[in-house]
């Protein structure tokens, strides 16, 4: 086994931990979801609220693993031009992505203070 196949499955068990995680948070979150539906008979936009929340940080995490797992394959087994201007476009995609979902959780940029409620 040479080092461009070990790195080549290293990305790829990187890939399969980020599709976990986002499958897994997906699954929590609607598990929780249903709970505070059905137990607790109450507000149903509270627990909307928590639940996109919920299913939104899965999705972050995942989204960080699936981009760690590009850079991996990309810089250490092929690091050419082309082949990083792609990874270059997956991750301005993935962070717009990711900044997009902070907005919408936070209801505010990165960088910007807490509101104090």
């Amino acid at each position: 086994m040479d080092f461009a196949h070990t790195v080549e499955d290293v990305g790829a068990a990187v890939d399969v931990a980020g599709v976990a995680v986002i499958v897994c948070g997906a699954l929590i979150a609607t598990g929780v979801f249903a709970h505070r539906l059905l137990n607790r008979g109450g507000d149903f936009s509270a627990a909307y609220r928590l639940y996109r929340q919920s299913l939104g940080r899965a999705i972050l995490l995942g989204l960080e693993f699936l981009v760690a797992g590009d850079i991996i394959r990309t810089v250490a087994v092929s690091p050419t031009f082309i082949s990083v201007g792609v990874l270059a476009v997956i991750v301005l995609v993935r962070t717009f992505l990711s900044f997009s979902l902070e907005v919408e959780l936070e209801g505010r940029w990165p960088w910007q203070k807490r509101r104090t409620e």
